[in-house]
């Protein structure tokens, strides 16, 4: 199948992030189409670079830096200098988009202004996301994942049912707020697109906004209860049995999210009589009496492996999953399906995440282009897309704005 023009191809975007929440955002855009610029300090560039595992002997190419930058292009420049910064203005000038993960003030710092960035381009769209955004008593504090997590009260719901509190598995305040500045700069350049003035916007994302906002019913909870929410292990505070459970082998979810599912759970392991116990025949009781139903359950299942209940529970359509390894999805058939696990250009076995927004009836790529060396791009985008001389490339390197 052929593969279409992608929706945000055209689209010229300023990347002057690092880590990972303002890069999963441009990596996002540029899995959608759009040219993205990597601006990076030069010498040292984005700190991920330097953080392990490394595809190479020599720790030289970050396999943490090319799952989220492939397909990226790398400018270094030296922002401090005058000639650097004016490097900067004449890309932004010519941008559909400018994001940045510094802390709040330090763009101004370097002469570029919210005011200043109108000028140079009014139909910019310039978004930054931040660890507590531009507003607030602890807006220019430092952030970092594990800080937001704790912070915004992520890390107190998550843990074992005794009540040890864990981080979240994944850098999930990072990855969050990278999808939510996502979402504004496309929701801004649909209205610019719509717009008779050809107006920009300014965006404004906050990590620990973002982690707040995806505590699901944690803040109802706290509300109507009284009762301030705590980890739970596996289980959903409100809706049961919708836990992990025991078999004779390893250990099997079970989201049993209604009244039904729960009768045809009880039938597949021979106990349809729990469907009309008491304590059992509604949600509410069920959640109510969730020890003694989760001490029934891994009774009954303990008689059989993973693999006999999975397909038991697969037949009567009881939603169940064994709990897989990342080794795991590398054999698993739907995420090959689903192209979830992709190539990268030039490195061999090596797969990244694909990208899970899918246009149904155009192709899509299997093999993702190589992450940018640094400053690979510099003559390209230099040269082709500012225009700039060989003289005047040359004094740039001389006065140390790129290297």
């Amino acid at each position: 199948m052929a593969i279409s023009e992608k929706p945000l191809s055209g689209i010229l975007v300023i990347d002057l992030t690092r880590v990972l929440a303002g890069p999963y955002c441009t990596m996002i855009l540029g899995d959608l189409g759009a040219e993205i610029i990597k601006v990076e300090t030069p010498g040292a560039g984005d700190d991920a670079r330097h953080f392990g595992p490394f595809l190479d002997a020599g720790g030289e190419k970050s396999a943490y830096f090319v799952s989220i930058n492939c397909g990226k292009k790398s400018l270094t420049l030296n922002l401090k200098t005058e000639r650097g910064a004016g490097v900067l203005a004449d890309l932004i000038a010519k941008a559909d988009v400018l994001v940045e993960n510094y802390r709040p003030g330090t763009l101004e710092k370097l002469g570029f202004s919210d005011r200043r960035i109108k000028e140079l381009n009014p139909s910019i769209i310039y978004a930054s996301v931040s660890g507590f955004g531009y507003s607030g008593p602890d807006s220019t504090n430092a952030a970092y994942d594990m800080v937001i997590q704790s912070f915004s009260g992520l890390v107190s719901i998550t843990g074992t049912a005794d009540g040890q509190c864990v981080r979240v598995g994944s850098s999930i305040a990072d990855i969050v707020s990278g999808l939510y500045t996502t979402i504004g700069i496309v929701t801004a350049l649909f209205r610019r697109g719509r717009s008779d003035d050809d107006r920009g916007a300014r965006i404004d994302v906050a990590m620990l906004d973002s982690a707040v906002s995806v505590l699901e019913n944690a803040i109802a909870r706290y509300q109507t209860t009284g009762k301030v929410p705590g980890p739970l292990g596996s289980r959903h505070p409100s809706v049961t049995p919708f836990d992990a459970f025991d078999t004779s082998d390893s250990t099997i979810v079970i989201a049993a999210g209604n009244d039904k599912i729960f009768r045809s759970l009880c039938e597949v392991f021979a106990r349809s009589e729990l469907a009309d116990d008491p304590r059992f025949a509604t949600n509410a009781q069920r959640t109510e009496h969730h020890v003694e139903l989760k001490a029934i359950i891994n009774a009954s299942l303990a008689s059989e492996t993973t693999d006999h209940w999975l397909e038991a529970f697969g037949a009567a359509d009881v939603p169940c999953a064994k709990i897989n390894t990342v080794k795991d999805l590398f054999d698993y058939e739907q995420i090959k399906a689903r192209n979830m696990l992709v190539g990268v250009e030039g490195e061999a076995d090596f797969k990244i995440a694909g990208s899970p927004v899918k246009f149904r009836g155009e192709g899509e790529e299997t093999t993702r282009t190589h992450a940018p060396a640094l400053g690979e791009h510099n003559l390209q985008i230099l040269g082709e897309l500012l225009g700039y001389s060989q003289a005047d490339i040359r004094e740039l390197h001389t006065s140390g704005a790129i290297a």
